[in-house]
């Protein structure tokens, strides 16, 4: 083990040799005559593990070291013993208030010099294992929650993009529709309707959740999901019943899981609601208004935007100004008006989304 590194400052040539001369044996010895030189020492490698710190020395007297070296995280962890010939006990207290380790008394004991300097140098050291400890278990959980969440991206993803396969026309679909659901819930979290909902934690879960809506799809017949034309009255019941085949999945999941999954809650509305309607004639469950989750309304929007200036079998695209436009008449109808208000003026960005997904699709 390399030896501790002790700074001492005293601006008495006499007192500096003495203490020198007791220390060197066991420790590295750096000096300092002056309170400004001995800021510049403490804040130069190598970094002093103790300061033995004179409090009386013109200009800048030892309190006033002992508050700088404290006020500069670089060196605010090193600890000071003050010497002192001052036989006041509140000279004392005040120095040990100011945040000294210690305090020994002028004219120095050898002995107790050495058994103080070791006490303070052990409780250093004793801290800082601790401290690197922590920081070891700070990096090890922070490199494991990194590979959770990228498990999870993965496995959400993986399976989106199985509901997908099943549509193949739907290319960068999920990943558009993420990325507008996060657009308005960043364009409404300082909205009085929405703040309280829209916090950063929930706003990564509703961007992490998006991409499950459609996994019902899974459950619908090709003959039905694939079909080029309308869907007859039959066909459309059988088609609608996706919404809740993708949220029995999921509170299947849940009910599998060990503890709850946060994300799993707002996935499942987004996937049993987001066909709801603002004035109540969406499905499966007719909702209106405020009853249907803040989560579907905004994927609600997100859907019919893409589905709109995307190619169907049974369509061609529109224009981004058509689906704009569309959108906003159903403003108060099919979509919460607030929700409507945010696209339309962010409508830049969520165009700029559409043309990035595109280029990757």
């Amino acid at each position: 083990m390399p030896q501790a590194t002790i700074l001492i400052v005293d601006d008495e040539p006499t007192n500096l040799a003495l203490l020198t001369h007791l220390l060197r044996p066991e420790y590295q010895v750096r000096a300092a005559n002056s309170g400004e030189s001995a800021l510049r020492a403490a804040a130069s490698e190598p970094r002093p593990d103790l300061v033995l710190l004179d409090v009386m020395m013109p200009g800048m007297d030892g309190y006033e070291v002992l508050r700088r070296l404290n006020e500069d995280p670089a060196t605010a962890d090193i600890p000071v013993i003050f010497l002192t010939a001052l036989a006041d006990i509140d000279d004392e207290e005040r120095g040990l208030l100011l945040g000294a380790a210690d305090y020994i008394a002028k004219p120095v004991k050898p002995v107790l010099v050495l058994a103080r300097v070791r006490t303070q140098l052990e409780a250093k050291q004793a801290r800082d294992w601790l401290k690197n400890q922590n920081a070891i278990l700070e990096a090890e959980v922070a490199r494991r929650m990194a590979e959770n969440d990228l498990t999870q991206l993965v496995s959400i993803r993986a399976l989106a993009h199985l509901a997908e396969t099943r549509d193949p026309e739907t290319g960068n679909h999920i990943l558009r529709t993420q990325n507008y659901v996060h657009l308005l819930a960043l364009r409404l979290r300082q909205h009085p309707r929405f703040s309280t909902f829209l916090d950063q934690r929930n706003i990564d879960l509703l961007t992490k959740s998006a991409p499950l809506h459609d996994i019902g799809k899974v459950g619908i017949p090709d003959s039905i999901l694939l079909k080029p034309g309308p869907l007859t009255p039959a066909e459309w019941t059988i088609m609608r019943t996706h919404a809740k085949l993708g949220s029995d999945a999921i509170e299947q999941a849940e009910t599998d899981a060990e503890k709850p999954v946060a994300f799993l809650v707002l996935a499942k509305e987004i996937a049993h609601w987001h066909h709801e309607k603002w004035d109540g004639s969406g499905y499966p469950d007719g909702l209106s208004g405020e009853a249907i989750p803040v989560a579907a309304r905004l994927m609600a929007l997100a859907d019919v935007f893409d589905a709109l200036i995307s190619v169907r079998v049974y369509k061609p695209a529109m224009s981004y100004a058509e689906a704009r436009d569309i959108i906003a008449a159903a403003r108060g109808k099919h979509f919460d008006p607030d929700v409507v208000d945010v696209f339309i003026a962010g409508f830049d960005e969520f165009v700029a989304v559409a043309e990035r997904y595109w280029e990757e699709a």
